[in-house]
């Protein structure tokens, strides 16, 4: 499956000294114009969506074709929420989809911002999902960006950084080097003796927001001293107002089709032209080849109630397992479900999506299940059976000696068998 994890992703960049790409997509033409660049330059790439654009489009629609579209690619992708402004956004973000996410408590100070980040950090963790922290502040200076970036500059101080990577557990640093979010009037100044001493305190991946407006140099010289992740959004932006520009004033009719039909190629001529710029073009076959595939994980249990078919019985545990559930970090998806035929040797199921094998353990030991498992479910379901499954969606990620044959569907299902959960 080409959507691959996160951190395994930005540790081969950062070992072998190049930057992927992480782009802000605010509709479906930009996720197409960056998936198609990304093959084209045959490039891992990351997909990013900013909490901070969520007032531009409904994320849960359009996660779920972000993350097909992920799953068709042939390149390396990865999925991540960027600014996410609290606890819940991270979370709500690991449902929906995103195998990163950036939680941004930089507004705070710097007890509160490793307080917010470490819990963050403590729960992804446990669901397998890779996490950004930031420290410093990069403000926004013009256009949309300043006012959803509205304070002043802040750098990040290498005592600091190493206090807050040791203390929050974050596997990736965005750091404030003197970027801004937005286009910066003037040329960018940027302090590389602070990066090298924070990449060299560090050690791990870095990360730089606000790419618009640097010079190829500039990128280079970053890239040298450990940043490993752009974002990259506001350069897309003008893209594609130039080009919705240029149709009005050049093609007849101003109809919405019209209008935007060459918003896709101009922003994926910006996403391939920073691919090559940050070298992550033509390394797609080696990041898949070294680095883990993302593996989704459904919990199946099929039982019977204690005591016969009690339809009121079935429907109270069935509503009270969705709603304790589905709210358990790392869980997708809760689906309850009655046999189709009456003389079924088992008449009720569930079935529970993780986000990742990891969710088997900490979805078992986490309190809310053990208390619904303890005092409602086991008692009226002694008649059970459960069993974990790995989701295969492509047999390019797979082992020659695991693959399959995939009659009729696109996914298959390879069983992982665990101790029951319920």
């Amino acid at each position: 499956m080409p959507i691959i994890d996160m951190k395994d992703m930005l540790q081969h960049a950062y070992d072998h000294g190049y930057a992927v790409g992480a782009f802000d997509l605010v509709s479906l033409d930009f996720l197409e114009a960056i998936l198609s660049a990304a093959e084209a330059a045959r490039a891992p790439v990351i997909l990013s969506l900013a909490e901070s654009h969520f007032s531009y489009f409904d994320v849960e629609l359009i996660m779920p074709a972000v993350e097909r579209a992920a799953e068709r690619a042939s390149v390396p992708v990865a999925i991540h929420l960027d600014h996410g402004a609290s606890p819940d956004s991270a979370i709500h973000g690991i449902k929906l989809g995103c195998n990163g996410v950036m939680i941004d408590a930089s507004h705070h100070d710097f007890s509160e911002n490793i307080r917010i980040t470490r819990a963050v950090t403590d729960t992804a963790h446990a669901c397998g999902i890779a996490v950004e922290g930031e420290l410093g502040y990069v403000p926004g200076v013009e256009g949309e960006d300043a006012e959803r970036h509205p304070d002043q500059l802040a750098y990040t101080t290498p005592a600091e950084a190493r206090a807050y990577v040791e203390r929050t557990g974050v596997d990736f640093l965005a750091i404030s080097v003197g970027t801004v979010h937005g286009r910066m009037k003037g040329k960018p100044r940027l302090d590389y003796q602070r990066l090298k001493q924070i990449n060299e305190a560090l050690a791990i991946p870095l990360v730089i927001h606000g790419g618009t407006g640097l010079s190829d140099a500039q990128f280079r010289r970053l890239i040298t001293n450990g940043v490993a992740k752009i974002n990259y959004y506001t350069a897309l932006s003008e893209a594609a107002g130039a080009s919705i520009r240029s149709s009005a004033s050049t093609r007849k009719g101003n109809s919405y089709t019209n209008l935007v039909k060459d918003v896709r190629r101009a922003v994926g001529s910006e996403v391939g032209s920073k691919m090559r710029l940050w070298g992550s073009a033509g390394r797609a076959a080696e990041v898949l080849a070294r680095c883990q595939a993302w593996t989704p994980v459904e919990h199946l249990i099929i039982y019977n109630l204690s005591g016969g078919n009690d339809p009121e019985q079935a429907e109270m545990l069935m509503t009270e397992g969705r709603r304790v559930l589905g709210a358990i970090p790392g869980v997708r998806e809760v689906v309850s479900g009655t046999a189709a035929r009456e003389n079924a040797g088992y008449r009720y199921s569930w079935l529970i999506r993780f986000c990742h094998p990891k969710v088997i353990d900490s979805f078992r030991e986490h309190p809310d299940h053990v208390a619904f498992a303890d005092q409602l479910f086991r008692p009226l379901a002694n008649d059970r059976i459960s069993i974990d499954y790995l989701i295969e969606s492509d047999a390019r990620m797979r082992k020659p000696e695991e693959a399959r044959e995939q009659k009729g569907s696109h996914i298959s299902t390879r069983a992982l068998f665990r101790k029951v959960l319920f």
